[in-house]
């Protein structure tokens, strides 16, 4: 019995061996170079990825916001891998450009970037950087990019939506305002720390101390105090300065008027109904001062008992 059922299983071993695919050895090799490739790969990038951010690091340890060319930009920003957000500042700060706005833009963004650098919360998940039109001409064309100053978040993965582009000509360029859109895009808060500024405290000294030694001048004479042209050319001063939108430019602070980069053109008013320039501030406060001027002017000639000669010529002028 014995004898019989050993050969019996001699063959069940051989029809097994005749039943293994015989391209199954290649397929796990060839499975096997794959794997070792892919891990090769992943190392490598990884290896990448550790070398962009330590460079990176380094000009940051230098300066809160480094400059970049074309090369740069396309190795750091456009090229993966990426695991960071990085703020770009898209500007043309050659005097030969005569950009007053990017001058001023880029003072803010100077502010929010030291604010960072210096804060306890600074990691390596944030970096703020600038690329000059006369540097990286080339990045302009490729983003299609016709103004500056432009502000743009490029996230860690993806590519940048339409809210990763700041709407400077709304809300304009403070710092303030440039933090809050950084905290919605990379959920990184930032608290902007400005340089102590004195000016307004000495300009307010100096105006206490002009109205100080005038009532003491005329500290025998207060009379003016009750003059109501006065009071009312005060009045309209603060009218004048609230409707033409002062306060606004105040809050928001929007840059004075628009150069394009290319064409040079300045444009002094806004196209958007929901933002304005300064210069366009002070275009309304001159009209607005003027047709109130041409109101009061023929309030006078109707009611004034002056020659009615110069009295129908100032209405017929007016």
């Amino acid at each position: 019995m014995g004898a019989r059922g050993a050969p019996s299983r001699r063959r069940l071993a051989g029809r097994r061996l005749r039943y293994l695919p015989t391209g199954s050895f290649p397929f796990l090799l060839l499975l096997l170079l794959l794997c070792i490739q892919l891990g090769g790969g992943q190392k490598k990038k990884e290896n990448l990825l550790a070398e962009k951010v330590e460079q990176l690091m380094e000009w940051s340890s230098r300066r809160s916001i480094f400059r970049m060319n074309g090369d740069k930009f396309r190795k750091f920003i456009k090229a993966p891998p990426r695991n960071y957000s990085m703020i770009v500042m898209f500007t043309a700060l050659q005097p030969q450009r005569q950009c007053s706005v990017c001058r001023q833009a880029n003072e803010e963004y100077q502010i929010l970037a030291n604010s960072w650098r210096y804060s306890s919360a600074f990691c390596n998940k944030l970096f703020f950087s600038m690329v000059d039109y006369d540097e990286g001409t080339d990045v302009f064309q490729q983003l299609n990019m016709n103004s500056a100053p432009t502000f743009m978040h490029f996230p860690p993965k993806g590519r940048p939506k339409r809210a990763d582009t700041f709407d400077l000509q709304r809300i304009g360029f403070a710092a303030e305002q440039l933090a809050k859109w950084i905290a919605d895009r990379t959920d990184v808060h930032i608290r902007v720390f400005r340089p102590p500024n004195y000016s307004g405290t000495i300009a307010l000294a100096l105006l206490v101390s002009l109205v100080g030694g005038l009532l003491y001048l005329r500290r025998n004479n207060l009379e003016f105090i009750y003059n109501k042209t006065g009071w009312a050319m005060v009045s309209l001063c603060i009218v004048f300065a609230m409707t033409s939108g002062q306060m606004w430019n105040h809050i928001r602070g929007p840059p004075y008027a628009h150069k394009n980069p290319h064409n040079g053109q300045v444009s002094y008013i806004h196209g958007s109904s929901q933002a304005q320039f300064v210069a366009e501030s002070h275009i309304i406060l001159v009209l607005n001062a003027a047709i109130t001027m041409g109101m009061v002017l023929l309030n006078e000639a109707a009611t004034s008992k002056g020659d009615v000669g110069k009295r129908r010529i100032l209405v017929g002028t007016l």
